[in-house]
């Protein structure tokens, strides 16, 4: 098993360095000629720096809103049960 630590700096390490990526991708690239062998460090063009964490942010906050109504419903649904199993136990009394 991988330690904690471990586990922790590998995390940190990846994270440093999309961020240094990304980074250089949106504020660097702009201002240099599209010949430089730099740009051809990215696959894609300028506009996918601002699309992709758009599309990413996107999807996050429909998964999270997805899992919102869903437990909303959830939640409902077994407060019915509940309120219903209880009319019941008191008509049967």
């Amino acid at each position: 098993m991988v330690s904690d630590r471990t586990l922790g700096g590998t995390g940190l390490v990846i994270l440093i360095s999309s961020f240094s990526y990304y980074t250089l991708w949106t504020l660097v690239t702009p201002f240099l000629p599209p010949s430089s062998p730099l740009c051809h460090l990215f696959p894609f063009s300028r506009e996918w720096a601002i699309r992709l964490p758009a599309l990413v942010v996107l999807c996050g906050l429909s998964f999270v809103g997805l899992l919102t109504g869903l437990v909303l419903v959830e939640t409902a649904a077994s407060k019915r049960d509940r309120a219903r199993s209880t009319r019941m136990r008191d008509k049967g009394d």
